[in-house]
């Protein structure tokens, strides 16, 4: 079952490590580390007498730069006049090129239109004339066919369909920041003389990786004279130049740097990879980007933190900028206030504030999870589990640790390994499961299974573990030790339509009671895939199928994103959002016809009598991990499996969900639902009593005895954010009643609300029961 998936957080040293653009973060690179290199510090030195002046006033000059850097740019201006001449050598005959402006601010359909154009002539940006102003003035990229990005000033070379991306889209933002990067990167070789790592845009902005000559760190007072430079560059209209480049003459570019060369010797293709120059920096860069820097303006250093290359704590210590961007100022202001407020959400902070779990360097990405915080990890798995008994579906538990040859047949092995933790037990390779599917296929293919029993919904709240590099651990939102609401559904092709609607309606279920809109996006055949092109094609039109029957329901448009489907099957992502609009993928649903095969799982049909399963295998793995699959016999089909979560990592989901709350948990699943406050001692016995009242019907109720003042207990209850605190004096024992401060009602706060003891325990009872949302009685 795949995991944890990638979430939005303020930005953090993660393991990113490659050519910008060429690694996704967190993929393993290999562990061969690149060799010292004498000549790196003695080059930088060199240009350490011609450091740029920090003033805005001095225009920055090539003679200013180190003699690393001015060959470098010498050598792309070379190749890039004898590519542009090659350019006009070719012939530019006439293609036909369609914009597709998707939808007016009507919300209409805008009609598509044709274009005269030009091959390598012609481009993107041209045609922005055609574009109402309002909506050219946001696009930062182009798409081609509805697959590649493509810069605007970047000639086409194809007949083709072209829409526009703007900033305030996903694509655009990371493209506008990811030029953005290209701009600190500039600033800091002036400033620094530094040999760049890499500069990816992440969630909250970009950074920069570089380490500089003897060892220098980066200080807060580095931060204006960068955002000057920068300033100044924005001003010179720096355009982003493309070339594609051989891999001699990349060698020959960054030879100067290891970390460069790193990335050409294990990461790039032998037909080389593009590199891109803005202003004075050239670097290695599969794009695309903003036409030029005018673009941008608003930019802000945030702050500054070490890192290690490829993210190996055994490698060298870089330094790392991070920044943001906007095209407006005005956007600068507005995510200040998103930052000011994300801080106030931060699941770490109040983790800790309220005593809900803590992390320590003896288990690094292992969460403890204190009793508070356990409650609430009971409470979602309670809601789980209450739906598994609704939908049919079977609790399994599997095992912990498994032979390496049993991932081997899964093919884990050869694609996962590095993401596991190997053990070596009585000479043999085992490793902790980082997912459940292989087990279940197990379990599937333990005994003979008929049509009658499909499908088989396989839940599984068993414990996972993935090798997270350090770097990239972050809180609850990427740990290294995590549980699942993990499930495999078994079931036939004709079956899937209905298995995807009842998981569409497993998740209004369950993302209704948080409050969490989400989207659906189908991911369908890669161009690298496993299977036959007629089996993918039956899977995905059912998969639209389901998707098209949602939305007809009311629930909301779909997206496509050709082409991005798991290898092994067409997918379904899930996005939530948060009460801060930021967009989290928890649910995924996986259509899966590898594993079936490479398990051998069979059900009889129930067509015509089965025939035994034959014990011989018919030929031996390449890899060692048993017999290849044999073809289903007659009276026998293969079943199809759907990997399916609903909230993903429970740690994961929890800190979404404290953040999304701000610690101000709805009543069902807080951890301190009541406080009773006795406001003289002379009550502690009543209000010890309207506690065990409540702790009697499976609520979390505590009371207040200690010899703090009457208001400070109050204000101590509040911080804690108990959903009620009840104070209980001479009149409320008298009358069997409680006076109720509601945490979400300021009118109750002063004197609060008397409710007879009776009456106040069965509203609670009906708020819990019923998951309501609403802090009320």
């Amino acid at each position: 079952m795949s995991g944890q998936l990638n979430e939005p957080v303020l930005p953090l040293p993660t393991k990113e490590a490659g050519a910008e653009g060429v690694e996704k973060p967190n993929s393993k690179q290999p562990k061969s580390k690149p060799q010292k290199n004498k000549e790196l510090h003695a080059e930088q030195s060199k240009g350490d007498s011609a450091t740029i002046q920090d003033t805005e006033s001095k225009k920055t000059t090539t003679s200013q730069l180190p003699d690393f850097i001015q060959k470098r740019n010498q050598l792309f201006d070379e190749l890039k006049r004898k590519h542009d001449a090659e350019v006009l050598e070719k012939e530019h005959p006439v293609i036909n090129v369609v914009l597709d402006l998707g939808l007016g601010k009507d919300g209409i359909p805008i009609p598509a239109i044709p274009v005269a154009a030009k091959a390598w002539e012609s481009t993107a940006g041209s045609f922005l004339k055609h574009v109402d102003k309002d909506i050219s003035s946001d696009v930062v990229v182009a798409k081609v066919d509805g697959k590649e990005l493509w810069d605007l000033h970047r000639p086409l070379e194809r007949d083709c369909r072209i829409s526009y991306i703007p900033f305030t889209s996903p694509e655009g933002r990371n493209v506008f920041w990811h030029s953005s990067a290209h701009v600190l990167g500039e600033a800091a070789e002036c400033q620094y003389n530094c040999l760049l790592s890499h500069g990816p845009p992440v969630e909250q902005g970009f950074f920069y990786d570089m380490a500089i000559a003897g060892g220098q760190v980066v200080k807060e007072s580095d931060w204006s004279p960068l955002e000057s430079k920068a300033s100044k560059f924005f001003k010179e209209k720096q355009s982003f130049d493309r070339l594609h480049v051989s891999i001699p003459d990349l060698k020959e570019m960054f030879g100067y740097s290891k970390y460069k060369m790193y990335y050409i010797e294990n990461l790039l293709p032998p037909e080389g990879s593009t590199v891109y120059r803005c202003g004075t920096l050239v670097d290695l860069c599969l794009g695309p980007h903003i036409q030029n820097t005018s673009k941008i303006k608003a930019f802000q250093i945030m702050k500054n933190s070490s890192c290690y290359f490829r993210g190996d704590k055994d490698d060298d210590s870089l330094q790392r900028i991070y920044g943001v961007a906007f095209p407006d100022k005005k956007q600068m202001t507005e995510h200040k206030k998103f930052l000011e407020e994300a801080a106030k959400r931060d699941h770490r902070r109040i983790g800790i504030e309220q005593e809900l779990f803590f992390f320590n360097e003896m288990s690094p990405g292992s969460t403890f999870l204190l009793p508070h915080g356990t409650r609430i990890f009971n409470a979602l798995q309670k809601l789980i589990r209450s739906e598994y008994q609704k939908r049919g579906y079977s609790e399994v538990q599997s095992p912990n640790m498994y032979d390496s040859d049993l991932w081997k047949r899964s093919g884990h092995w050869q694609h996962y390994s590095d993401d596991m933790f190997v053990l070596d037990v009585e000479k043999k390779k085992w490793a902790l499961k980082p997912m459940n599917c292989p087990g279940h296929c197990m379990m599937f293919s333990h005994r003979e299974r008929s049509y009658r029993e499909l499908p088989l919904r396989m839940a599984d709240f068993g414990v996972l573990h993935r090798n997270e590099a350090s770097g990239a651990l972050n809180g609850m939102t990427r740990v290294r030790k995590f549980q699942q609401d993990d499930t495999h559904i078994f079931c036939t092709q004709d079956q899937i339509t209905e298995e995807i609607q009842g998981l569409f309606d497993f998740l209004k279920c369950i993302y209704g009671l948080f409050g969490f809109p989400f989207r659906l996006n189908l991911s369908t055949r890669p161009e690298k895939f496993l299977g036959d092109i007629a089996t993918w094609d039956v899977a995905e039109s059912k998969l639209k199928d389901a998707l098209n029957s949602f939305t007809a329901s009311g629930g909301g448009q779909w997206v496509l994103n050709d082409g991005d489907g798991a290898f092994y099957g067409p997918k379904i992502d899930i996005t939530i959002s948060d009460a801060l609009r930021r967009d989290w993928q928890c649910a995924t649903i996986q259509l899966d016809f590898q594993l079936p095969q490479n398990f051998d799982l069979e059900y009889m049909t129930g067509d015509t009598p089965a025939k035994a399963k034959s014990a011989a295998p018919d030929e031996a793995r390449e890899d060692g991990a048993g017999a290849l699959p044999k073809t289903p016999g007659p009276g026998r089909a293969r079943p199809v499996m759907i990997h399916r979560a609903i909230i993903g990592s429970f740690e994961r989901f929890m800190a979404i969900l404290t953040e999304h709350f701000a610690g101000k948990w709805p009543f069902w699943i807080s951890p301190r639902q009541v406080l009773v406050i006795p406001v003289m001692p002379a009550v502690n016995d009543y209000a010890q009593e309207v506690q065990r009242l409540f702790k009697a019907l499976k609520m979390y109720a505590d009371v207040d005895v200690s010899g703090n003042t009457m208001q400070k207990k109050i204000r101590t209850g509040q911080l804690q954010q108990y959903n009620f605190i009840f104070v209980v004096g001479a009149k409320e024992k008298e009358s069997q009643s409680v006076n109720i401060r509601n945490r979400d009602d300021q009118e109750t706060q002063a004197q609060g609300e008397l409710v007879p003891l009776d009456e106040a325990i069965n509203k609670l009872k009906a708020l819990k029961k019923e998951r309501r949302l609403l802090n009320a009685v």
